[in-house]
């Protein structure tokens, strides 16, 4: 059924923002100015990083209700044909 790839890919785009949003905030504190000691560390914004993390979540539990929209729509025409 489209609606329940749409949904899929929806639920999988989320999981890939939320991954890397997740490596952006861990990676902060890892990187290293032994390297390059002219140069200022990189830093991160956690309230954006967790507004970020926040949207992703929304968006698979949004994304995730939309494929069991699509279930019990596909499980009720099922019903109705037989």
């Amino acid at each position: 059924m489209d609606v329940m790839n749409v949904a899929l890919g929806g639920m999988m785009i989320a999981q890939s923002s939320f991954e890397r949003t997740a490596q952006t905030i861990a990676g902060a504190s890892t990187q290293s100015t032994q390297s390059q000691p002219t140069q200022k560390p990189d830093t991160v914004d956690l309230s954006t990083e967790a507004v970020n993390l926040i949207a992703a979540r929304d968006q698979f539990q949004a994304s995730a209700q939309v494929f069991q929209a699509g279930d019990k729509m596909q499980k009720k025409l099922l019903d109705i044909m037989a």
